[in-house]
């Protein structure tokens, strides 16, 4: 067969201008990927290696598209691929933290988030445009919000900070203590469920002898409802589990809006969060 002529071209570009990063396909897809054949990591792999193939193929729940959007609506002449990544079912706390930029290696996209399906970011297929061009169209991003926190979350995953193994492990009691009490219904859990972010500064830098450490805990703008406790007593109470040591000389923390938090103690910081700060432990 020969490559699409013009009229074909001008065909799939028409049918993919209405496309956006973000939006999604539904319904049985493949992701296909190279395996080991003598070292095969999943199921799907050993599939794959038990009939001698490298080419190894999953079912999936549909595709999210990631390219940028002025790359997706680009002549296909031009620009004729497009990156996709699977949907994948996870339960409601999963999503939850996805949505709040807890889990970099989900994307949580408005338009399916019903169905509890997020983007896994670990697994990118390459699919040419005439591909996509062919499939129903599923809106993924509501509003421009929706647009941004899905930048974000493209970017998270590819830019987080590789953060000092002796800061994992002193942060991994903090960490750890968040995700146990999240979803309990206390005043612990709904603070939790109000914070929209952590960050984390290190003065002079993540490779000093001695740091300086301060947390900032992002709340939402609504306040949670408290029985007994305020933010203050929640905000001591994570502090002692972050504790000075030899190196980390000093460990202070801010509960506060991203209204009252400076551009430059944004970007000075950086993100924590859930699963990147347990990798190590499996």
């Amino acid at each position: 067969m020969e490559v699409l002529d013009d009229d074909g071209r001008q065909q799939v570009d028409q049918q993919l201008d209405g496309w956006r990063q973000g939006d999604c396909v539904l319904g049985e897809q493949w992701f296909l990927f190279r395996t080991d054949v003598a070292r095969p990591l999943t199921d799907d792999g050993a599939a794959a290696a038990q009939q001698g193939a490298e080419n190894a193929e999953g079912e999936a729940l549909g595709f999210a598209v990631v390219t940028q959007t002025c790359d997706l609506v680009r002549r296909c002449g031009d620009r004729p691929f497009v990156e996709v990544c699977p949907l994948v079912e996870v339960d409601e706390s999963v999503l939850r933290e996805a949505e709040r930029g807890r889990r970099p290696n989900y994307a949580f996209i408005p338009g399916v988030a019903d169905q509890r399906l997020v983007a896994d970011l670990d697994r990118v297929m390459t699919v040419e445009k005439s591909v996509v061009a062919g499939w129903e169209r599923v809106r993924g991003c509501l509003d421009d919000n929706d647009t941004r926190r899905l930048c974000l979350a493209l970017a998270r995953k590819r830019a987080r900070t590789a953060f000092p193994d002796d800061f994992v492990a002193f942060a991994s009691p903090l960490m750890k203590r968040m995700s146990s009490k999240h979803d309990k219904e206390s005043d612990e859990g709904r603070a939790l469920r109000a914070l929209w972010e952590i960050r984390v500064r290190a003065a002079p830098c993540w490779d000093a002898e001695e740091v300086g450490l301060i947390f900032w805990f992002i709340r939402n703008e609504d306040e949670p409802t408290f029985e007994n406790q305020s933010w203050d007593h929640y905000l001591d109470a994570w502090l002692k589990r972050v504790t000075k040591t030899d190196r980390f000389v000093d460990v202070a923390g801010v509960v506060t809006t991203l209204d009252d938090l400076t551009a430059r103690e944004y970007v000075e910081s950086d993100p924590l969060d859930l699963e990147h700060l347990s990798s190590r432990e499996g």
